[in-house]
Order: C-alpha cells, then sequence, then structure tokens
C-alpha cells in the first residue's frame, strides 16, 4: 500500500488563515464542552457533597481502568435546548474499559436537578442502548435520578421511541446475552426503577440508594401509607427481602469496587476476525488538519489530505482513481484494522455513485469496516444529469450502503446537504457511530440555496397572481430564510438534537474511529444480502 503524496503548502496564507478559524473554532468547541461537563451552582455541588455522594465524572473515573481512554458520546446534547438547564441532556454516555472489558456507559448526572429525564435525556440513553445493542456490547448504569421531568412528561412517554424504549432496548440486551450491571448510587424512581430490575446485577448504596415505581409521596398521595425512603426501597429491603438488588454496599467507593469485581467475572467476547497489521501514527502530522479545512464551507479541498493525516502510515490503496473523481474511495489501515474509505470531492455525479456502489459492495464481499468521510452537497441536479439516470444510481449507492453488512462509521467533517447525506451514511443509515467537527454544516441545502429558492417561489406566486413584483418583500423571504438556516446549519444546533453521537476535535477522529471499530468487532457478522438495484 503506498503512501499518499501530499501536495499541502502548510506556507500559504490560506494555510494560515484556515488553522487559525480551526483553532478559533477547536477552543470554541472545547469551552462548550468544559462548561456543558463541570460547570454547575455551587449549591447543587453542596448537595449532593452533604450526602455523601461522588459527582458523575468522579464516580467514571473511579470506575473506569487507570490510563485508559474514554470516547465521550454526546457531550454537547441538549446544549441549545430547555434554555440551557440539562448541560449534556443530563446524562453520561460513553465507550471504555472496566476491568479490561470493553463497556459502553449510562450515568444519571445527578448534578443537574437530581438527574431528572429530559426527552432529549431519554434520547440519549436510548442512542447509548441501540450503540450496545448494535455492538454487542456491556452496559453499565450508574443510576441517581429523580425521574422523568414531569413538565415535559408528554414528549417523555407515550410514543415509541420515549422512555418505554429504553427498557425495551435492556430486554433485547438480555436476550442477546449480553451483560448488564446497575449501580445505584442514588434514586431510581418510577420507570427509571425498570433499570436495575432489568439488569443482570444490581448493586446499591446504603442510605442513598433506593428503587421504587413511586415515592414515598406518590405512595402516600395514593394509597394513604406513610413509609420511608428505605423502608420502601433502600438497600437492606431490596437486598435482603426483595432481592430486587444483589450487592449492598456501604458507600459510592464500595459499590465501584464491586461493580469492578462483577465485571471482571464477565466472559471475554470472541471478537470476529478482521484483516489487521502492526498500528502506526500518520506519516504526515495530524495537526495539519487546521489548515486543511476550509473557513468558508463553499470552498472545496482534498480530502486525500485528510486521510493522510488520519491513517496508519499515511497509506492509502485508491480504488479507481482514474474514475469517479469527485469520490474518493479506497483502502487503508487505522491502529491496525483494515477499512474501506468513501470521501468526499466534491458533488456526486452518476459515475462517482456508481464507483461508491461497487466499492461498498466489494467491503461487504471482504468483510472490510467502512468510513464515510463526509463533504458533500448532494447528487448532481439538472436536466442533463436526471436524463443519465442521476436520481437511479444515486438510488444504487444508496442501497447498497443500507444493505451493508459490515460496520459503518461516519464522520461529517464539513458540508452534509440534501441526498448526499443519505448515500455517504448519514444518521438514518445506522452508521455504528457518527461524528461531527466543530465546522460541520447539515441541513436539505445550503442556506443561501435555500433563501434563493424561497424567493424565486415567492417571485413566481407574484407574477402568478398577477401582483407587482416587491422587491422588498422578496428580499425579506431571503433574508429571514437565510438567517433561520444559518442557525440551523451549525453542528452545536444538531448535535443538541442528537443528530450525531458527538462533536470531536478533529485531531481525535483517529483515536476515536480505534475505538468504535474495536467495539464493533464484538458483533457477529450478519449474512450478505441486497436489495433490488435499479439498472
Amino acid at each position: 500500500m503506498s503512501r499518499i503524496r501530499s501536495t499541502l503548502n502548510t506556507n500559504t496564507p490560506e494555510f494560515r488563515q484556515n488553522t487559525l478559524a480551526n483553532l478559533a473554532r477547536r477552543d470554541a468547541f472545547r469551552l462548550r464542552q468544559q462548561t456543558a461537563r463541570d460547570a454547575r451552582p455551587t449549591r447543587d455541588v453542596e448537595r449532593l457533597r452533604k450526602q455523601g455522594k461522588m459527582l458523575p465524572r468522579e464516580r467514571l473515573e473511579k470506575l473506569l481502568d487507570p490510563g485508559t481512554p474514554f470516547l465521550e458520546l454526546s457531550s454537547l446534547a441538549a446544549g441549545l435546548d430547555y434554555d440551557g438547564e440539562a448541560p449534556g441532556a443530563s446524562c453520561i454516555t460513553g465507550i471504555g474499559m472496566i476491568s479490561g472489558r470493553e463497556v459502553i456507559i449510562h450515568a444519571d448526572d445527578s448534578s443537574i436537578k437530581g438527574g431528572a429525564w429530559y426527552p432529549l435525556t431519554v434520547k440519549k440513553i436510548v442512542r447509548c442502548l441501540d450503540i450496545a445493542i448494535e455492538n454487542r456490547l456491556p452496559v453499565v448504569h450508574l443510576c441517581d435520578s429523580a425521574g422523568g421531568f414531569l413538565p415535559l412528561q408528554s414528549e417523555l412517554f407515550p410514543d415509541k421511541h420515549m422512555a418505554g424504549r429504553i427498557f425495551r432496548n435492556q430486554a433485547m440486551l438480555s436476550k442477546l446475552n449480553v451483560k448488564q450491571l446497575s449501580l445505584v448510587f442514588g434514586h431510581c424512581t418510577a420507570g427509571g426503577a425498570y433499570i436495575p430490575a432489568l439488569s443482570d446485577y444490581a448493586v446499591i448504596v446504603r442510605g442513598t440508594g433506593a428503587v421504587f415505581l413511586g415515592g414515598p409521596p406518590l405512595v402516600k398521595a395514593a394509597t394513604g401509607e406513610i413509609v420511608t425512603v428505605d423502608e420502601l426501597g433502600g438497600c437492606d429491603m431490596h437486598t435482603q427481602v426483595s432481592g430486587t438488588c444483589d450487592y449492598p454496599a456501604n458507600s459510592e467507593l464500595h459499590a465501584v469496587a464491586l461493580g469492578r469485581e462483577v465485571v471482571a467475572q464477565w466472559e471475554r467476547p470472541q471478537k470476529w476476525a478482521i484483516q489487521q497489521t502492526a498500528s502506526e501514527p500518520p506519516y504526515y502530522a495530524p495537526e495539519e488538519l487546521y489548515g486543511i479545512i476550509p473557513d468558508d464551507i463553499k470552498r472545496g479541498f482534498d480530502m486525500r489530505e485528510v486521510i493522510a493525516r488520519v491513517v496508519d502510515g499515511s497509506r492509502f490503496h485508491e480504488y479507481q482513481p482514474a474514475y469517479g473523481t469527485t469520490l474518493v474511495c479506497g483502502y487503508a489501515n487505522l491502529w491496525g484494522y483494515k477499512i474501506g474509505i468513501l470521501a468526499n470531492n466534491g458533488v456526486l455525479f452518476n459515475d462517482s455513485a456508481l464507483k461508491g456502489a461497487h466499492f461498498i459492495e466489494l467491503c461487504n464481499q471482504n468483510a472490510t469496516p467502512l468510513v464515510f468521510l463526509q463533504n458533500i452537497t448532494g447528487y448532481m441536479v439538472g436536466k442533463e444529469y436526471e436524463a443519465r439516470g442521476i436520481t437511479k444510481d444515486g438510488a444504487k449507492m444508496i442501497m447498497a450502503q443500507a444493505c451493508s453488512r459490515v460496520p459503518k462509521f461516519t464522520v461529517m467533517c464539513h458540508g452534509s446537504f440534501g441526498a448526499g447525506n443519505y448515500g455517504m451514511c448519514g444518521r438514518a443509515y445506522d452508521a455504528r457511530l457518527l461524528l461531527a467537527w466543530p465546522n460541520h454544516q447539515i441541513g436539505v441545502m445550503g442556506g443561501e440555496q435555500a433563501a434563493r429558492t424561497l424567493a424565486e417561489v415567492k417571485t413566481r406566486q407574484l407574477e402568478r397572481d398577477g401582483k407587482a413584483l416587491d422587491r422588498g418583500v422578496v428580499e425579506k423571504v431571503y433574508q429571514d430564510t437565510l438567517g433561520a438556516y444559518q442557525e440551523q446549519l451549525s453542528a452545536y444546533y444538531a448535535t443538541s438534537k442528537l443528530w450525531d453521537d458527538g462533536i470531536i476535535d478533529p485531531l481525535d477522529t483517529r483515536n476515536a474511529l480505534g475505538i468504535a471499530i474495536s467495539a464493533a468487532l464484538n458483533a457477529p457478522l450478519e449474512n450478505p444480502g441486497y436489495g433490488i438495484f435499479r439498472f
């Protein structure tokens, strides 16, 4: 496999301008992330300290194997929702190592309104368990929640992908023989009580841990019975009487130690065989990614330069390099794992769509995981391309990608617009992990295109109605649309809504993908199979 020959000139004004802009984006991202993780009112921190509780991230630090990486997911979820009252969607999720085993962790953040679940909290937990199912990852739940946020109960309870989906996913994990452990540090109330009840193992802390469908106030209101928290659902009752929990813990540190012992008893899964070589770092400096990504979403760049700063040794075997040149396809190794890469170098034409479809089939035939590097304005539009069958050829690529049996991973490197998002494995297409860079933008089309389209529609409407063309009205439509789009296109808007699995620093791309690929090998490969390709 030959090394990519980089043509990047790091001494140009453009490179320096891009670097400054992307470093500023990185710093802004890090500040947002640090605030979401750590900024809490003093009264909330003091409340937890008085209860003898650790902060959620302190629990994580004690639980995870020292010196091992933790890939946190969706750290800025709900960041632009609920008036900023639920940073991180009031919970922490991520992939890490406990007692030498790969696990995924869901931890309630009791420093935010007692760990109450908002609608996006539920969505984030469901996504965490989806990842566990897809990758056969054991789950460790760190339970400490006041239950559903009642003012928004209509968005929490009734529909398919609301709270009940959490417990459905837990049942599916058990059906698949995937282990689950609950560490009950605080209250598990109402539906939240089912998390430890549906886990294989449950540890509960004496004095602070409790599990019940209805707390003392609800029991009194419903039945008139007066009962204490410990009598109703405390540690001794559940470990000595009901059997709902397995292990009593005298403190949070004791609970963590018991949890690590439990995980140490689990067998290690047999991963499926993937082509693998010794890992080596990229030949080119990853820090140069900051100078490669343009400051302007409309400006292109050569995705090979990105690949060269992510994969092992910057080596890349490019498939059909002279055909369908707006889509770069080829093989590389990342942390030693063989991967197939599809990366955008412009709009998708007929030939690039066909090339992508065929390359995806080859990777499925070869049991090679797929990595999609998105910077896509969509499939080409216009009379000529429709006559050539661009919709039909784009559908082939979508069919091949959607029906892939190998694990898929997506990185939103720049723009993601229109149906190109679909062909390049957007959120709807079950990537095992979908990550975004801070400069990323996503929408059905770019802001200026949407504004011009609606302005043109308004112009035609006025003409059709026989009214005088009012340039002021048309300009207002343009500006209003552009303003709304600029807000909704941003990476922070998308990640707040959980349209991705988190924003990352571009320099962390290699490590994040390495963790994700390793986790994906726990789930067996499906048998190959496709739907109908329209020829």
